[in-house]
């Protein structure tokens, strides 16, 4: 087996790890913190973690770990290898009994993701991508072929703050406005490969978005046949400023919508 071969296999082996942590605690009486004003976290997500790194640490024992919880570093590294987890992605959709969430690792050699795997357990799909293509319950996902906005759908995704309220309204309207139907799933891990496998036609954000957010899903799509770029259209990466993902077909729309919400265009 290849190295990024292997990497591929373990990081669905984590996730798989992770989610069934996680999956144990859904609709209990679990604990909520705040992490911040806007911000929720669980035991399950301390607990999914570390059994995802535990996962990682028996195959690759030196690979430096990103993750959102606890003590983890949070930032790719730009040289060697790596790997990006969030534990439970949607947490805010899982402390509310909504089964729209997952556990999402990426392993990254040199600031590039090579394999990623969400697996998503209360809706019982489990998302991987490799160096071959990107795959939905083991089975081949490509992006939609929809090439005209008034048939598109798209997620403004990720989070904006209660003090840039008028940055979330420019966005639905920016959708809404050009597109035949706006989603909000509340977990960006799930919403990129619903991009990658043909279920929405993009998401967009202007905010930087965290890399346990982001990685293993952008490089889902990628696989799938779709496009990532920052809001300047360059080549989307794990510190660019604004997410922009589609089918490719149509981006150049869903990319102007991500402007328009800073009044870019």
């Amino acid at each position: 087996m290849s190295d990024t071969a292997e990497r591929a296999a373990v990081a669905e082996r984590a996730a798989r790890a992770g989610a069934a942590v996680a999956s144990e605690r859904f609709r209990s009486d679990i604990a909520v913190e705040r992490k911040g004003k806007d911000d929720v976290v669980t035991e399950a997500d301390r607990a999914a973690q570390r059994t995802v790194i535990e996962a990682i640490r028996e195959a690759f024992p030196h690979d430096a770990i990103v993750g959102e919880e606890e003590d983890e570093r949070k930032t790719v590294p730009d040289e060697g290898a790596a790997w990006v987890i969030d534990p439970i992605d949607g947490t805010n959709n899982y402390v509310r009994g909504i089964r729209v969430w997952g556990t999402a690792v990426a392993a990254v050699v040199d600031g590039e993701p090579v394999a990623a795997a969400t697996v998503a357990p209360a809706l019982d799909d489990v998302y991987t991508a490799d160096a071959d293509g990107a795959y939905r319950n083991g089975e081949p996902m490509t992006v939609s072929d929809v090439d005209d906005p008034r048939r598109g759908a798209v997620d403004p995704t990720l989070w904006w703050d209660f003090d840039s309220r008028d940055e979330y309204a420019r966005a639905c309207e920016a959708v809404v406005r050009r597109f035949n139907d706006l989603r909000r799933l509340g977990a960006a891990q799930i919403v990129l490969p619903t991009v990658a496998a043909g279920g929405l036609e993009g998401t967009l954000s202007n905010l930087r978005a965290n890399p346990w957010d982001s990685v293993a899903g952008v490089f889902m799509v990628r696989q799938a046949g779709g496009r990532a770029t920052d809001l300047a259209g360059d080549r989307w990466r794990h510190d660019s400023t604004g997410l922009v993902v589609s089918n490719g077909h149509l981006h150049d729309e869903v990319l102007a919508a991500a402007r328009a919400i800073e009044d870019r265009e």
